[in-house]
């Protein structure tokens, strides 16, 4: 069985309180992304776990993918599996790409095995690997509250946009991301804005990690700033970064303006 683990991007994203567990509560809309990993998970007498693409720091017991297997074997004894997984999505970029092949592993292996687990049950196994992995077990617009992990349709379309991805040669941690924001519960509702002209988006929709990271790393806000002159309607860090998106009414070739980071771009 072949998947095809898609990304995200967060429009807008704000960092609301922190919780007692030490993570955060936030408010932000996930969007799904067509760039895409590829997974293989087939049967077999004896586990393994193979990777290609972009390497994976992580070691192969700690990788996502065979985490979310292990949950499953405990819990429903499901019998070995070969699992591949060729890596595209950048890590460390805000666009969940491991966080997509963890929720892929999960319906691969329900579909694969006929556990017939309720999309509820799905997302509680999800929301234990990671916050924003929940959101990767469907693929239409979420808001997304509390962790992360708390979803609800969201009725905004990006539909006919063309979107450019950069990720400059930085990498920046979630945690680091984290201890440059100081929580705000008193502003407006991320769906007010984004059900909203895009025009506003500019002036409105903002990722509150983007003031400390940018001063941090200006070669990321710097990004940004060129999408913009490029004549993006909107352009924002996705996540905690480093990626950055921004989005056009017709496709735009700008790679030779990013020499040396990763370049995608593609169609919503």
């Amino acid at each position: 069985m072949v998947s095809f683990p898609f990304c995200k991007i967060n429009l807008g994203l704000q960092v609301l309180s922190m919780r007692s567990d030490g993570f955060h509560n936030i408010e932000t809309c996930f969007y799904p992304v067509p760039w895409h990993d590829v997974l293989e998970v087939i049967y077999s007498e004896k586990f393994s776990f193979t990777r290609s693409g972009i390497s994976i720091p992580d070691d192969d017991m700690g990788n996502l993918c065979v985490r979310a297997y292990n949950k499953l074997k405990d819990a429903y004894d499901i019998p070995p599996i070969k699992m591949h997984l060729h890596k595209i999505i950048p890590m460390g970029a805000g666009l969940g790409g491991g966080s997509a092949d963890a929720a892929f592993t999960l319906k691969s292996l329900n579909t694969l095995f006929s556990l017939e687990l309720p999309v509820h049950k799905l997302h509680e196994i999800a929301a234990e690997l990671g916050s924003d992995c929940s959101f990767f077990l469907q693929d239409h617009p979420m808001m997304g509250s509390g962790r992360g992990e708390v979803l609800k349709p969201i009725d905004v379309s990006l539909s006919g946009m063309f979107i450019v991805i950069v990720k400059p040669d930085v990498h920046v941690s979630t945690q680091e991301a984290y201890k440059g924001v100081i929580p705000d519960q008193s502003r407006a509702p991320l769906n007010n804005i984004l059900l909203g002209d895009i025009e506003a988006w500019k002036d409105m929709l903002h990722n509150d990690f983007e003031a400390s990271i940018f001063n941090k790393y200006p070669q990321i806000e710097k990004v940004k700033k060129e999408l913009y002159n490029a004549g993006a309607r909107y352009a924002s860090m996705s996540g905690s970064g480093s990626s950055v998106y921004g989005l056009f009414d017709k496709p735009v070739v700008l790679k030779d303006q990013f020499e040396g980071a990763i370049y995608w771009s593609g169609n919503l």
